[in-house]
């Protein structure tokens, strides 16, 4: 809710922050570093969150040329796509699909993750995430 409403300009961090004084209200203020102004939904804040928690470095709708807006950067070359349900109409699966293609040709992973997965699922979306991240890693260092 407070990312919602500082995205929709109702109010700002520091506004919030000044709010919340004293030892009481820490938890209140730490919530607050995890503001995040580029989500463009709910689904996005969730993952974002567990992402930067799990200690991957996240950029909210990142642009690629010939792709446009992806819904998470992680890394700065594994991107993440939230579907909705919108995303099972044929013509947006066939646009989807098209975008993930575009994306691997440029050198990036794609993954994408519904709301289940989010939602229900966390431990096992970031696990995913983690072993793709992993990966590279280890390429990386023996290559």
């Amino acid at each position: 809710m407070v990312e919602c409403a500082v995205s929709r300009g109702d109010m700002t961090v520091g506004f919030l922050r000044h709010r919340l004084p004293g030892k009481r209200n820490g938890k209140a203020r730490a919530v607050l570093d995890w503001v995040d102004r580029g989500s463009d939904s709910l689904l996005e804040t969730l993952a974002r969150t567990y992402f930067r928690q799990a200690g991957i470095s996240v950029q909210t709708q990142f642009y690629l040329a010939r792709v446009g807006y992806v819904d998470l950067l992680l890394d700065g070359w594994l991107v993440v796509e939230l579907d909705g349900r919108h995303h099972a109409e044929w013509n947006q699966v066939q646009k989807d699909h098209r975008r993930n293609n575009e994306s691997v040709v440029q050198g990036y992973t794609a993954l994408r993750y519904y709301y289940s997965d989010v939602v229900y699922h966390p431990d096992a979306m970031v696990a995913q995430v983690l072993a793709v991240l992993a990966r590279r890693a280890r390429s990386s260092a023996s290559g």
